[in-house]
């Protein structure tokens, strides 16, 4: 790769990881749209490091509660404990996560093979970019919202199906999380904070399986690709949950909305024009 498809792809993954756009749909778009050659399992991992130490460090505070919460509670399991919503939180995430996994050990060779399409892209990307839009109007009319607290075991685990569902490209795993967040009850800021945590342990999964594949291949590596790629994955993905909260309550989803409806029509037009 160039230095310039360098930045740019790395760029798109932090900047889409988190946004409800499919960061999945950004980084094979270049190949299908550009011919730009694959970006190769070593800077896919490189990329995928980026995000989740950016990640973990903006949540930083409520990630090292969670873990010592979590400890307190490994003998009680994830609705008892000791009064700790922390401790039930960490439960939640780590379980919400085994449907994604499950998924993608049975379902990857499938996904590879017939669903990394422009088509399919263009298809999911409208579809849900629907969805995204009716959860966001039914939450912006409701006058109180759910706490967190509220969520439950049960929606959290509706949430970690939904993650799953995102492992075929286009949906975006964060998109489709803060949908189900909103129909579920949870104002904007809550539900992108659940979807946020909840990518730790996914991107962390999908980070390690990326590796292992790079380490039983034969696929030389470049280091400097793999350096600049993910610090310029972990400064931009930073920078984009901070801005991106910020911006949720004050705009809602629908400038994301209106980008996918767009981009999913345009992909369309290019595909069948």
């Amino acid at each position: 790769m160039t230095t310039l498809e360098i930045i740019i792809l790395a760029l798109l993954q932090g900047l889409t990881e988190f946004l409800p756009i499919s960061s999945s749909a950004h980084l094979i778009l270049p190949s299908q749209i550009l011919g730009w050659q694959d970006q190769g399992l070593a800077f896919d991992v490189a990329v995928h490091v980026g995000t989740l130490l950016a990640v973990i460090m903006y949540f930083r505070k409520e990630v090292g509660v969670m873990a010592v919460a979590w400890l307190g509670t490994v003998d009680v399991g994830p609705e008892k404990g000791r009064d700790s919503f922390d401790g039930k939180l960490a439960w939640w995430i780590l379980l919400a996560t085994i449907p994604a996994g499950l998924f993608g050990l049975l379902g990857k060779d499938f996904i590879e093979e017939h669903l990394r399409s422009a088509l399919v892209i263009a298809s999911t990307t409208l579809l849900f970019g629907f969805l995204l839009g009716f959860a966001d109007i039914k939450a912006g009319k409701r006058t109180t919202h759910k706490p967190m607290e509220k969520l439950g075991l049960k929606g959290a685990m509706l949430i970690g199906l939904a993650q799953a569902i995102a492992l075929i490209p286009g949906t975006s795993r964060s998109g489709i999380t803060m949908t189900i967040g909103l129909m579920l009850g949870l104002s904007r800021d809550n539900a992108a904070r659940f979807s946020f945590l909840l990518s730790i342990p996914a991107i962390a999964m999908a980070g390690s399986y990326l590796t292992l594949k790079l380490v039983l291949s034969s696929e030389a590596v470049d280091w400097f690709a793999m350096g600049l790629g993910s610090l310029i994955a972990f400064v931009s993905a930073y920078a984009c949950i901070h801005y991106f909260l910020i911006l949720l309550e004050k705009l809602g989803m629908m400038p994301f909305v209106i980008y996918r409806l767009v981009l999913g029509l345009g992909l369309l037009w290019f595909i069948l024009g």
